[in-house]
């Protein structure tokens, strides 16, 4: 295939469209754009306490009150290491869940032991979830690993 050099003098119209004016007007359209936007804000609005005067009391500490309940292996409920039958049991949960008796409400951390027996953890765990229990945590996991 020979090609041929456009000769030098010839008086052909040009039939290509100059696409260069309209790539102009593209990215001065684009800049606009880009201006245009709002700057984007990852703000959360939260409404902050007022300063009250230099001399606010500090907060007071807060301790929440903690409860131990303990499944011995044999089978024994212990409330805060003191031993206690079911019906004791069902009081204490009460007494801890009165809103009169606590502004807050304690936290119970539950420790089965290891060899205790599963109906007996099972049954304290049935009378926590009837009695709506909330702060509850499972204490001393580390005793689990590698038992089985």
């Amino acid at each position: 295939m020979a090609m041929s050099a456009p000769k030098s003098g010839a008086s052909e119209p040009m039939v290509e469209m100059n696409t260069t004016p309209l790539i102009d007007v593209m990215l001065v359209l684009l800049i606009m754009f880009i201006i245009t936007l709002p700057p984007p804000t990852h703000a959360v609005k939260l409404d902050l306490p007022q300063d009250c005067a230099p001399n606010c009391p500090p907060p007071p500490p807060v301790k929440p009150t903690k409860n131990v309940v303990y499944v011995s292996p044999q089978g024994v409920i212990t409330w805060n290491a003191v031993p206690v039958s079911w019906s004791q049991l069902d009081q204490n949960i009460a007494d801890m869940m009165d809103p009169a008796k606590f502004a807050d409400t304690p936290e119970l951390h539950m420790q089965p032991d290891p060899m205790a027996p599963y109906d007996t953890v099972d049954k304290v765990l049935a009378k926590l979830k009837r009695a709506k229990v909330t702060k509850m945590g499972f204490v001393n996991n580390e005793a689990y690993r590698g038992e089985f």
